[in-house]
């Protein structure tokens, strides 16, 4: 055994477990227990001495330092509080009275319930970062509506897969916060880079499904009239009628000169007006000031940050639990993998994956079972940091931005924008009758809770005022009270929630610890250095490495899905980024972007299984894999404007948080 140990090198032992890993996958077996198997099998060989026993075997300390240095960081626990939220709000069932209110507030454009499905989708995925949770959601609320209105099958499942999978793009999600974890970088930095392109990629699949729907009007015909109504109350008809046809003016009347609502002549007759309290005036007032109100707050909001607030010298953006952290050690550049958290003991020296003896062990001489590299294995002390070396805290202190002054184009934007801004609420007012007083009021009490708690929920992330973890503790409390105002969250329910929560976050939990263990076996037998060799060895130019790796990354995720993806192999591109002169967030980005094809791609686009498990039985899995293709190439489209454009990616960090 000894001679066929030492026949092969340690290079071809760590290509086969690479090898080995995508084959063991794709024929099912679970990725953590996989990753942690193949990990400990191929470190045993690597660590293999005949002079020493079995369980004497070093692998077996490595297996336990590695599960405690990825275990040891209590930041993580912004998972579990992120995944809570997104079941309780889809165990809630908040999305059908907003799926309804939507669809008629869009019943005129062109694909009105494809339209309205993928904003669903969009809104949803963000408040709830669950795609299976999201797609399955909208396959029972959506599907069904659409094939009864005769809308085309593939445009029906691809609006909703493609819609579905947003919420894995779009911050707060779970993908940004394991990508952080495992290649080091910065979480708040990855949220505020990925909140452009995420929203760019929805208007792209937005503007294709109504481009669609003009070129061929068959595959998603207008409702009928009836569908397109919307019931008025008594007292709501009877305010039009007896002051204006415009609400706005008609609340304000009333509020002046109420008797004139006592009655009112109806064909010679006089008919009792149901009672208009102040309180119900005053309400209806309020609900029609919303998007006036929403203008103003945000135009205002931005005024304030962009003039006021970032030209003070004393920037309050670093907030104070990022400040307590300000003395946390700072990853070396272009550093992937996991790494340890600021100090722990068992933290390993991050210019080196010498292996370190678990926590508590003395260190002892190699003789005596201290653990040592195996022979050969000269590439490994040399090797970037991998995924199994250290573990960074997800809520790492923001560096304070350097703000120059406010440049005069901004001016001219902001007033360009407020001005349009003004017309197109003019134009708005102008047409706000009844039946559009009660969309928005239906618009009011189902979409903005969510909207409210979403965005309180990034905007505390995006300004330093709370940490991830705080963050995520805010959403999951919004997202209980939210249920509980609904009265849609039953002890079942909750019970249901908290079990699905604790589930996928052992998954996740493992899953690094799985990624830990095969990622410093890995690069110990000397894969990472060999593979980095044959990259430059090849000459590439930048342009052409970023479109190797994406393309790489891109034809994986056909057979494997996005945890597999960035625990195995994007922590082997990471150390390359460097030497190419990448921009390690744009080229982070632009994976998350990629990542979602591995939702659309067969065979393994589990996107498209969880659609057939809610669909019809006439809706063929084929069927839904031609829908879901031509957002494969948005896709790549999206990638192609991010890469011509950086600063859609790189100008909401830069701004926020400096260069």
């Amino acid at each position: 055994m000894n001679a066929l140990f030492t026949a092969v090198s340690n290079e071809a032992l760590g290509l086969t477990m690479l090898a080995l890993i995508v084959v063991v996958i794709m024929l099912g077996f679970p990725t953590a227990f996989t990753l942690m198997g193949l990990g400990i099998m191929f470190g045993w060989v690597a660590f293999y001495d005949p002079a020493v026993h079995f369980w004497d075997n070093r692998i077996f300390d490595l297996m336990v330092q590695r599960a405690f240095g990825a275990m040891n960081n209590d930041t993580l626990i912004s998972i579990p509080l992120f995944v809570l939220m997104g079941y309780v709000m889809e165990r809630g069932a908040l999305v059908d009275k907003m799926f309804y209110s939507v669809q008629l507030a869009f019943r005129r454009v062109p694909g009105s319930l494809a339209v309205t499905t993928l904003i669903i989708c969009t809104f949803w995925g963000i408040a709830s970062g669950l795609v299976g949770a999201v797609v399955v959601l909208m396959g029972v609320i959506a599907m069904r509506p659409m094939l009864n209105a005769g809308y085309d099958v593939k445009l029906a499942s691809g609006v909703i897969t493609a819609g579905g999978t947003l919420g894995i793009l779009i911050p707060p999600s779970v993908m940004i916060i394991v990508y952080a974890a495992v290649t080091g970088q910065s979480v708040v930095k990855l949220y505020a880079a990925a909140m452009f392109p995420g929203f760019f990629l929805a208007l792209l699949y937005l503007v294709y499904v109504v481009g669609w729907v003009l070129i061929n009007p068959k595959i998603a015909p207008r409702l009928p009239p009836e569908q397109m109504k919307v019931a008025i109350p008594e007292w709501l008809g009877h305010l039009s009628t007896a002051y204006s046809r415009r609400m706005l003016p008609a609340l304000f009347a009333a509020l002046v000169a109420p008797r004139k609502a006592l009655a009112v002549p109806a064909g010679g007759a006089v008919s009792v007006a149901p009672s208009l309290g102040a309180g119900q005036l005053l309400r209806g007032l309020g609900i029609a000031s919303v998007p006036l109100l929403l203008a103003v707050v945000t135009m205002g909001t931005t005024w304030w940050y962009v003039v006021i607030h970032s030209q003070q010298d004393d920037n309050p953006a670093i907030s104070a639990p990022a400040a307590r952290q300000a003395d946390a050690p700072a990853p070396p550049p272009g550093a992937g993998g996991l790494q340890e958290p600021p100090g722990s003991d068992t933290a390993a020296p991050p210019s080196s994956t010498a292996l370190a003896e678990p926590p508590g062990a003395e260190q002892a001489p190699a003789a005596s079972g201290g653990l040592q590299e195996p022979p050969g294995a000269d590439s490994a002390a040399a090797s970037p940091p991998s995924s199994g070396d250290t573990l960074k805290r997800l809520d790492e202190p923001q560096a304070e931005a350097s703000h120059a002054a406010v440049p005069v184009e901004f001016y001219i934007g902001f007033w360009l924008i407020t001005a349009a801004l003004a017309l197109v609420l003019a134009w708005y007012y102008w047409q706000f009758d009844a039946e559009q007083f009660e969309i928005l009021r239906m618009l009011t009490s189902s979409v903005m809770p969510l909207g409210i708690l979403t965005f309180v929920v990034l905007a505390v992330i995006l300004f330093g005022i709370t940490t991830a973890t705080e963050s995520a503790g805010v959403g999951a409390a919004g997202a209980f009270l939210m249920a509980w105002q609904a009265k849609t969250l039953t002890w079942q329910r909750t019970k249901e929630a908290v079990f699905l929560t604790a589930k996928t976050t052992a998954m996740v939990c493992w899953l690094f610890i799985g990624s830990a263990i095969f990622s410093a076996v890995f690069a110990i037998l000397g894969g990472q250095g060999l593979v980095e060799h044959w990259v430059l060895s090849l000459n590439m130019t930048p342009i052409q490495f970023m479109l190797l790796s994406q393309a790489i990354i891109f034809v994986l995720g056909w057979p494997l899905e996005w945890t597999e993806i960035i625990v195995i192999f994007v922590p082997i591109f990471l150390p390359l980024l460097q030497h190419f002169h990448i921009d390690p967030m744009l080229w982070g980005v632009l994976v998350f972007v990629n990542l979602q094809a591995a939702f659309l791609s067969p065979p393994v686009a589990m996107s498209a299984f969880y659609l057939k498990g809610v669909s019809p039985p006439h809706v063929t899995i084929n069927q839904i894999f031609a829908g879901m293709m031509p957002y494969m190439i948005i896709v790549i489209i999206c990638m192609v404007f991010m890469y011509i454009w950086p600063g859609m990616t790189l100008w909401l960090p830069n701004y926020l948080y400096g260069n």
